[in-house]
Protein backbone atom coordinates (compact mmCIF):
# COMPACT_ATOMS: atom_id res chain seq x y z
CA UNK A 1 0.00 0.00 0.00
CA UNK A 2 1.79 3.55 -0.75
CA UNK A 3 0.59 6.24 1.77
CA UNK A 4 1.80 9.68 1.08
CA UNK A 5 3.76 11.91 4.29
CA UNK A 6 5.26 14.88 4.92
CA UNK A 7 8.67 15.59 6.19
CA UNK A 8 8.37 16.90 9.82
CA UNK A 9 12.39 17.62 10.67
CA UNK A 10 15.61 16.33 9.89
CA UNK A 11 18.15 15.49 12.11
CA UNK A 12 21.80 15.48 12.08
CA UNK A 13 23.07 12.28 13.53
CA UNK A 14 27.41 12.55 12.85
CA UNK A 15 28.88 14.97 9.97
CA UNK A 16 28.07 12.38 6.83
CA UNK A 17 24.29 10.99 8.78
CA UNK A 18 21.30 12.30 8.62
CA UNK A 19 17.99 11.16 10.20
CA UNK A 20 14.23 12.40 8.06
CA UNK A 21 11.20 12.35 10.22
CA UNK A 22 8.09 11.98 8.56
CA UNK A 23 4.47 11.98 10.06
CA UNK A 24 3.16 8.85 10.51
CA UNK A 25 -0.26 8.31 7.89
CA UNK A 26 -2.94 6.95 9.18
CA UNK A 27 -3.56 3.19 8.91
CA UNK A 28 0.08 2.90 8.99
CA UNK A 29 1.56 -0.12 11.36
CA UNK A 30 4.88 -1.52 10.98
CA UNK A 31 7.13 -3.80 13.92
CA UNK A 32 10.58 -2.83 15.53
CA UNK A 33 12.88 -3.64 13.11
CA UNK A 34 10.58 -3.85 9.40
CA UNK A 35 11.54 -1.38 6.73
CA UNK A 36 10.07 0.73 3.51
CA UNK A 37 10.26 1.93 0.50
CA UNK A 38 11.24 5.56 0.14
CA UNK A 39 10.02 7.57 -3.20
CA UNK A 40 11.30 11.24 -4.23
CA UNK A 41 10.14 13.08 -6.76
CA UNK A 42 7.99 12.93 -9.95
CA UNK A 43 8.01 11.62 -13.52
CA UNK A 44 11.63 10.85 -14.73
CA UNK A 45 13.07 12.28 -11.55
CA UNK A 46 11.58 9.59 -9.39
CA UNK A 47 13.81 7.61 -7.32
CA UNK A 48 12.78 4.68 -5.02
CA UNK A 49 15.25 3.32 -2.34
CA UNK A 50 14.63 0.84 1.04
CA UNK A 51 15.28 2.14 4.35
CA UNK A 52 15.04 0.37 7.38
CA UNK A 53 12.60 2.63 10.20
CA UNK A 54 15.27 3.73 12.91
CA UNK A 55 12.14 4.75 15.00
CA UNK A 56 10.46 2.78 17.26
CA UNK A 57 6.20 1.64 16.67
CA UNK A 58 5.81 3.33 20.15
CA UNK A 59 7.02 6.83 18.88
CA UNK A 60 4.81 9.25 16.93
CA UNK A 61 6.77 9.46 13.71
CA UNK A 62 8.19 7.65 11.09
CA UNK A 63 12.04 8.11 11.09
CA UNK A 64 14.81 7.22 8.69
CA UNK A 65 18.45 7.55 8.44
CA UNK A 66 21.09 7.66 5.75
CA UNK A 67 24.90 7.99 5.53
CA UNK A 68 25.13 10.93 2.95
CA UNK A 69 27.40 9.33 0.17
CA UNK A 70 27.29 11.86 -2.37
CA UNK A 71 24.89 9.68 -4.49
CA UNK A 72 22.01 11.51 -6.17
CA UNK A 73 18.99 9.87 -4.03
CA UNK A 74 21.14 10.39 -0.91
CA UNK A 75 21.63 14.29 -2.19
CA UNK A 76 17.98 14.03 -2.33
CA UNK A 77 17.09 13.01 0.94
CA UNK A 78 19.47 15.49 2.41
CA UNK A 79 18.15 18.29 0.76
CA UNK A 80 14.73 17.26 2.38
CA UNK A 81 13.16 19.63 5.09
CA UNK A 82 10.41 20.50 6.78
CA UNK A 83 6.68 20.39 4.57
CA UNK A 84 8.28 18.43 1.85
CA UNK A 85 6.14 15.39 0.75
CA UNK A 86 7.68 11.38 0.01
CA UNK A 87 5.65 8.76 -0.95
CA UNK A 88 6.03 5.26 1.17
CA UNK A 89 5.10 1.58 0.59
CA UNK A 90 5.87 -0.83 3.40
CA UNK A 91 6.45 -1.83 6.23
CA UNK A 92 8.26 -5.14 5.20
CA UNK A 93 10.92 -7.11 7.01
CA UNK A 94 11.07 -10.67 9.16
CA UNK A 95 13.83 -8.47 10.95
CA UNK A 96 11.41 -8.02 13.90
CA UNK A 97 11.91 -8.41 17.79
CA UNK A 98 8.35 -7.59 20.16
CA UNK A 99 10.31 -9.38 22.90
CA UNK A 100 10.44 -12.87 22.25
CA UNK A 101 13.57 -13.43 23.78
CA UNK A 102 14.54 -12.71 27.53
CA UNK A 103 18.38 -12.19 26.69
CA UNK A 104 19.12 -10.68 23.53
CA UNK A 105 22.72 -10.08 21.81
CA UNK A 106 22.70 -7.48 18.81
CA UNK A 107 25.69 -6.94 16.33
CA UNK A 108 25.79 -3.66 14.23
CA UNK A 109 28.56 -1.93 12.19
CA UNK A 110 28.05 1.79 10.90
CA UNK A 111 24.55 2.75 9.48
CA UNK A 112 23.29 -0.79 10.38
CA UNK A 113 22.00 0.50 13.99
CA UNK A 114 19.04 1.19 12.64
CA UNK A 115 16.88 -1.38 13.21
CA UNK A 116 18.63 -2.28 16.31
CA UNK A 117 17.68 1.06 17.72
CA UNK A 118 13.97 1.06 16.62
CA UNK A 119 13.74 -2.64 18.57
CA UNK A 120 15.69 -1.37 21.48
CA UNK A 121 13.35 2.14 22.00
CA UNK A 122 10.65 0.13 22.06
CA UNK A 123 12.26 -2.83 24.45
CA UNK A 124 12.38 0.37 26.72
CA UNK A 125 9.20 1.77 26.06
CA UNK A 126 7.49 -1.24 26.22
CA UNK A 127 9.03 -1.99 29.77
CA UNK A 128 9.97 -5.37 28.60
CA UNK A 129 11.56 -7.70 30.35
CA UNK A 130 14.48 -8.01 28.55
CA UNK A 131 18.42 -8.12 29.01
CA UNK A 132 20.31 -6.46 25.91
CA UNK A 133 23.78 -5.94 24.75
CA UNK A 134 24.36 -4.21 21.84
CA UNK A 135 28.38 -4.42 20.43
CA UNK A 136 28.40 -1.48 17.91
CA UNK A 137 31.20 -1.04 15.35
CA UNK A 138 32.56 2.37 13.51
CA UNK A 139 35.48 3.24 12.03
CA UNK A 140 35.71 6.09 13.56
CA UNK A 141 34.48 7.59 17.20
CA UNK A 142 32.57 10.34 15.27
CA UNK A 143 30.68 8.07 12.98
CA UNK A 144 28.84 6.78 16.24
CA UNK A 145 25.55 7.16 15.20
CA UNK A 146 22.67 7.76 18.19
CA UNK A 147 26.03 8.11 20.51
CA UNK A 148 24.34 10.06 23.13
CA UNK A 149 20.77 8.41 22.79
CA UNK A 150 22.25 5.11 23.01
CA UNK A 151 23.82 6.27 26.29
CA UNK A 152 20.89 7.92 27.72
CA UNK A 153 19.16 4.64 27.28
CA UNK A 154 21.63 2.80 29.13
CA UNK A 155 21.43 5.24 32.11
CA UNK A 156 16.82 4.97 31.57
CA UNK A 157 16.96 1.34 31.77
CA UNK A 158 20.09 -0.87 33.41
CA UNK A 159 18.79 -4.11 31.36
CA UNK A 160 20.62 -2.14 28.38
CA UNK A 161 24.14 -2.25 27.66
CA UNK A 162 25.82 -0.79 24.69
CA UNK A 163 29.35 -1.40 23.88
CA UNK A 164 31.79 0.55 21.17
CA UNK A 165 34.67 -0.65 19.12
CA UNK A 166 36.38 1.72 17.18
CA UNK A 167 38.29 0.06 14.32
CA UNK A 168 41.00 3.45 13.63
CA UNK A 169 40.79 4.77 17.30
CA UNK A 170 42.21 7.84 17.97
CA UNK A 171 44.50 8.43 20.62
CA UNK A 172 42.44 9.41 23.73
CA UNK A 173 39.49 6.82 22.70
CA UNK A 174 39.04 4.46 26.24
CA UNK A 175 36.94 1.69 24.64
CA UNK A 176 37.09 -1.69 22.85
CA UNK A 177 38.81 -1.19 19.42
CA UNK A 178 39.04 -3.07 16.32
CA UNK A 179 36.92 -5.26 13.96
CA UNK A 180 34.19 -7.63 15.70
CA UNK A 181 35.05 -10.97 15.80
CA UNK A 182 34.23 -14.10 17.23
CA UNK A 183 36.71 -13.88 20.33
CA UNK A 184 35.22 -9.97 21.28
CA UNK A 185 31.72 -11.77 20.98
CA UNK A 186 32.89 -14.24 23.51
CA UNK A 187 34.25 -11.27 26.00
CA UNK A 188 31.33 -9.13 25.48
CA UNK A 189 28.70 -11.58 25.45
CA UNK A 190 30.12 -13.98 28.53
CA UNK A 191 27.48 -12.24 30.99
CA UNK A 192 24.89 -14.49 29.38
CA UNK A 193 26.39 -17.70 29.41
CA UNK A 194 24.08 -20.47 30.16
CA UNK A 195 21.35 -19.16 28.01
CA UNK A 196 20.58 -19.45 24.67
CA UNK A 197 21.91 -16.41 23.05
CA UNK A 198 20.75 -15.19 19.56
CA UNK A 199 22.43 -13.13 17.98
CA UNK A 200 20.88 -10.82 15.08
CA UNK A 201 22.38 -8.20 12.23
CA UNK A 202 20.18 -7.10 8.97
CA UNK A 203 21.05 -7.65 5.40
CA UNK A 204 20.39 -5.32 2.63
CA UNK A 205 17.40 -6.17 1.86
CA UNK A 206 15.85 -6.09 5.14
CA UNK A 207 15.68 -9.76 6.10
CA UNK A 208 18.17 -11.37 9.23
CA UNK A 209 21.32 -13.10 9.55
CA UNK A 210 21.26 -15.09 12.99
CA UNK A 211 23.77 -16.84 15.34
CA UNK A 212 22.91 -19.02 17.61
CA UNK A 213 25.14 -19.91 21.05
CA UNK A 214 24.31 -22.29 23.86
CA UNK A 215 26.07 -20.28 25.80
CA UNK A 216 29.15 -18.22 25.70
CA UNK A 217 31.85 -20.88 25.73
CA UNK A 218 30.13 -23.37 22.77
CA UNK A 219 30.10 -23.06 18.81
CA UNK A 220 27.54 -21.34 17.30
CA UNK A 221 24.45 -22.51 14.90
CA UNK A 222 23.47 -20.43 12.01
CA UNK A 223 19.36 -20.19 12.45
Amino acid sequence: MIFKTNVIETVQRTPDIKSIRFEKPQGFHYLAGQYIFVTLGNGPDQMTKHFTLSSSPTEGFLEITKRLTGHPFANALASLSSGDKVSMMGAYGDFTFQGEYDKVGMLSGGIGITPLRSMIKYSIDKKLSVNIILLYSNRFEDDIAFRNELKNMQTENSNIKVVETITKPGPDWKGESGRINAEMIKKIYAGLYGKHILLKWPTEDGRCNGLSFKGAGSSGEAD
